[in-house]
This record gives C-alpha cells, structure tokens and sequence, in this order.
C-alpha cells in the first residue's frame, strides 16, 4: 500500500495544531481560575458560563457542521434522482437551531440548569431521568462513531493508511484535550477546526470545477448529461415521506445536549439565544462548499479521471464522493487541505458528542441520582472517567460495527420521538408528571420501533397507510435486498403520538388521585400526592443560580380551580419577557 508522505505530514501538522489550541484551551481555563461560588466540575460541563460571542458561535455551528454533515450533504446532491431537493440536513439543522433559540434557549439558560436532562429530574424524578439517559446516551455516542468511521474511510481514500489507525489516532486525540480541558478546550479547537472546514473544502472547489473531466455544474443542475440532474426533485408520492425527515431534522436536532451544552455556557439567555442564530447562519454558510462538491461529483465523466470508468455511484461508494472528489479531481496537495477539513469536521463534533454524554452521566446518574453527597473533586474524575469510557466505546463501534450508521438513525429517530415531546411538556405544558412521562416514553417507542429500520434490517410490525416493499441492489456483490418504506409521516405522528399520551395520562393520574377517585397510597411514583418525597432525590441542587432550588423543598401539587383552558395547560411564563423564569414558581403553579 502506497503512504502519501506529503498527506502524513499535513495530518500530523494538522492533529498538533488541534493538540496545541486543546491544552493551551485547559490551561487558561485552569488559570483563570473557579469562582468562590462555582464548582470545577461545572466549569468543565458548561465553561464557567461565560462562553463568548466569537467562540460560542463557532462552538454551537460545530454542534452540527460534523463530519456526518458535509459528507452526507455532498452524497444527497451527488445520488440520483435525490440531488439538492432532499439534501435536508443544512435547512433542517438551521431552523433547528432557530426554533431553538426562539423557543427553547432562553427558559433552559436562565433558570440556570447544567444538563438538558435537569428539567426531567427535577419534575419527574431520577428513574424517569434515568430513562430519557438511555436514548440521549445512544444519538451521542452512536453519532461519534459514526463520524469517526467515516473518517477513517476518508483517510483511507485519499493517504492510503490504515482504517482503523486513523480512526484510533484521531479518537485519541479528542478524547485528550476534552479529558483534559473539559467544554474549554472543545470550544477554541471548534474555534480553529471550522476555520480548516471553510478553508479546506473552499480551496479544493475551485480547482475540481477546473477539471476537465468536469461539465458546466449550471447545465448538469437541470440535464441530464452523465446521470440525473443534481437539483433533484420531490415525486407526490414522497411528499409525506420527505416531511417526515425534515420534520425530524428541524425539531428533533433540539433535545441533544451538544446543543444545550452551549445554550447553558452562554452569560446570559439573551446570548444564548443569539449564539442559535448565528449558528443557524453558520450551517448554512458552511454547506455551500459541501453541496457544489457534490454538484460537481454528479458533473463528471469518471472515465476522464485516475478512479476509473465506473462512477462511484455504481460501485456503492456514494457516501464517499467528497474524498473523492478530493482524491481525483484535485492536485494532492489542494486534496490534502481538503482531508484537514474533513479530519476537522469530525473530531468538532465526536469531541462534542463525548463531552456531553459524560456530562449527562456524572451528573444526572451519577451525583443526583446515586451519589447526592458527592464533592465537586468525585465528579470532576467520574466525569474524566467516562470521557475515556464513552470515547473508547465510539472508538470500538466504528471499527467493530458495520451499521454505525443505521444505530445513529435510529436512535436520533428516538431522540425526536421521546424527548422532544417531553421537553416541550416540562417547559411549556403546566401540570404533566411522571405517569404522563412514562405512558409518553412507551406510546413513543413503540410506534417508532414498530415502523421498523431498514439500515438494521428490523422489520416493521406496524404497516402505516402507503407502505411499499422497495428493493436495493448493491452494485458490487449484485445482491438484492428487499425492505420495506413506511412513506407514512409516522416519525412525526410517533412524536405527537408521544406528547398527546404524557398529557392525557399526566392530566388523568392528576384528576383520579386529587378527586379521591384512587387512594393516594397507590401513587407509587410519587408524582401526584407525594411530589416532595425522597423518590424525587431530595436535597439535590439543581440549578446554581442565586436562587437554588432544593427539591425536598418543593410544595406538592395543588389542584387548579377556576382556571382559564390556556392558563391551566400553557406555561406561559417561560414565554415572558419579565426576567428570568424560577422552577420553584412553575412548579407551585401545578
């Protein structure tokens, strides 16, 4: 196997860069040092709060500009009869990140909470938390190893080294400076990591579009030259089906604590929420170079090119069209920049992914749902601990496990059906309680489960109105492989499916025990009579703003009379301009 020394070097040169820019991060933060009234262990989950303009923007666009984001955007426009029209990622994350600063940003930031699973445990109780844990745990590291295997694949493509190297070194490298340097030094190394994407792929572009090989992208947009025009389009009979995804990318890319990490380090809910849009802005800018790639991949005669006679399209390596592209149609050293974009791309957000899994661990498993005594010392290890855990655990997956990807889809499917809709009911939904959140966290599952997956070969056992049974041959082998599309909306109807039951069930466990319909001693979750009971981890703090909130302290639920319909199902006051909103206020509101 030939090893392009060139290509070693600018990845060794780029990967000390990123090394660098994560320990001088770690040391400024330790240097600055931790406020009389602050812990180290929260410093390191949101950066001290105090995450500036410049860096909290490149910090939240890298949330989403992954390694996932500029390859898969490049292969939608490259494929055949998808193109531009279902490349949904760069328009879906960016309204995510807008809906998100309007709506979402400001009650989380300003009642002060660490973790996006800090609301759930405080209304409905540590197993309850426990069990949104489980799929929030599985998009963070089921996405880190995903994008970690891609990279490895891309190294291999255009520096001809070993797969699993690559994606060892690279791990290691991200795993090191978040262990050592905590949100710090994952925010500065997105600092410089999305200025190598920029500056990557944007010089590469120009000269792929030079290459002879390379037809007008202008005519190839709306002709058919070499395959189907790039724009692509939407038949009728995908419309619901093309909703259903970008649905799920525009509200689901909410619940993940990526996101959140970087509302809650903003100084205030206000910067939190202008981060959202300078982020949403972001995506879109750095989308640009990643769809004319593709663009460009569906251009060209490949039989003009060093690849070969049979496009990548044929030999099922479309995921792959942006080193590629890189590899064959640029110099070595313009695809060498190009590599440190995409080298770039995922180490911003597998470093990302690890950091929040950890830190939803340490704090909402560990501490406040076991160790409520703990110091701030014993956190801040079980946090480095479970850095190392959750990134070898990625790292393993992206060597071990040929459908990485098909488990990410999945369970980024889950995290819009379950904890959207219980994030909505715990900040905007008065009076829904634990009971509700498990009849919700079931009704979803199962209906998500049900429509089956194709990338993991589960078969559905619910057929949704227009199921079809689709075939997929794979090029190379000439298998054929038979599954079946639910082009029923049913993600999105799973969701709503979800949020309807937490109110119903929260709202009739609510009525039965407060009327005296059902003794108070069969309330077992402790979620309507006993709200101030040990089961809902009394005397652990919450929120570290100058009005802590104990739960042990918290009034019961007090059944609502003469109340408006809106004021008895709406939380309005998250909404409201008039401060910062207090979880105790909600709360006795109930």
């Amino acid at each position: 196997m030939a090893i392009h020394a060139e290509g070693l070097v600018a990845i060794v040169i780029f990967y000390l860069l990123i090394l660098v820019v994560g320990i001088w991060a770690a040391w400024k933060n330790k240097n600055s040092g931790v406020s009389e009234s602050g812990d180290r262990s929260e410093s390191i989950m949101v950066g001290g709060r105090d995450i500036g303009l410049f860096v909290g923007g490149f910090t939240m666009t890298a949330t989403w500009v992954g390694g996932g984001y500029i390859n898969g955007t490049a292969e939608y426009v490259y494929l055949p009869d998808y193109g531009l029209a279902w490349a949904q990622a760069p328009f879906g994350y960016a309204l995510s990140l807008v809906v998100g600063g309007l709506f979402f940003a400001k009650p989380m930031r300003s009642r002060g909470y660490v973790t996006m699973l800090d609301p759930f445990q405080q209304l409905y109780g540590k197993r309850m938390g426990g069990l949104l844990f489980i799929p929030a745990l599985m998009g963070e590291i089921f996405w880190s190893a995903a994008i970690l295997s891609a990279l490895g694949a891309t190294l291999s493509v255009i520096v001809d080294i070993n797969i699993n190297m690559s994606v060892v070194i690279s791990a290691l490298i991200a795993i090191f400076y978040t262990l050592v340097g905590g949100l710090y030094s994952v925010a500065y190394t997105d600092v410089v990591q999305l200025f190598c994407i920029f500056l990557g792929l944007w010089i590469s572009v120009p000269f792929a579009l030079s290459n002879p090989a390379v037809s007008d992208i202008s005519v190839t947009a709306k002709e058919v030259i070499y395959q189907s025009p790039w724009l692509g389009k939407i038949v009728p009979e995908d419309k619901w089906l093309w909703a259903d995804n970008f649905c799920l990318l525009m509200l689901g890319g909410i619940p993940w604590q990526v996101y959140f990490q970087r509302v809650l380090s903003a100084s205030s809910a206000t910067y939190a929420q202008v981060l959202s849009f300078l982020a949403a802005f972001g995506c879109l800018v750095m989308a640009v170079p990643s769809v004319l790639i593709g663009a460009i991949g569906a251009s060209t005669d490949w039989n003009q090119t060093t690849y070969g006679s049979i496009p990548p399209k044929d030999k099922d390596q479309s995921d792959m069209i942006l080193p590629i592209v890189l590899q064959h149609l640029c110099p070595p050293y313009v695809s060498f920049f190009g590599l440190g974009a995409v080298s770039a791309a995922v180490m911003s957000s597998a470093d990302s992914s690890i950091l929040s899994a950890s830190s939803m661990f340490a704090r909402n498993i560990y501490q406040l749902a076991f160790r409520q005594s703990a110091s701030d010392t014993e956190i801040v290890w079980v946090m480095r601990f479970t850095i190392f855990v959750f990134g070898a655990l990625a790292t393993a997956m992206a060597l071990l496990t040929g459908s990485v990807y098909g488990l990410w889809y999945l369970s980024s499917d889950l995290v819009y059906v379950i904890i959207f809709p219980q994030l909505i009911s715990v900040l905007f939904v008065k009076g829904t309680n634990t009971y509700g959140s498990v009849a919700g966290y079931i009704f979803g599952l199962l209906l998500r489960i049900g429509g089956g997956e194709p990338y993991l070969k589960l078969p559905p056992f619910i057929y949704y109105p227009g199921w079809v049974n689709q075939e997929r041959i794979h090029h190379v082998t000439g298998e054929v492989e038979h599954f079946i599309q639910q082009r029923f909306p049913f993600k999105t109807m799973s969701m709503l499916a979800s949020f309807l039951a937490n109110v119903v069930f929260s709202y009739l466990t609510k009525y039965l025990f407060e009327s005296g319909m059902w003794s108070h001693k069969y309330d077992f979750l402790d979620a309507v009579v006993s709200k101030h009971s040990k089961e809902i981890m009394d005397k652990a703090t919450l929120v570290s703003n100058q009005d802590n909130i104990i739960l042990s302290e918290m009034a019961p639920v007090k059944q609502a009379l003469g109340a408006s319909l809106a004021g008895t199902f709406i939380n309005t006051e998250v909404l409201s301009d008039d401060g910062p909103s207090s979880p105790e206020a909600l709360l006795n509101e109930n």
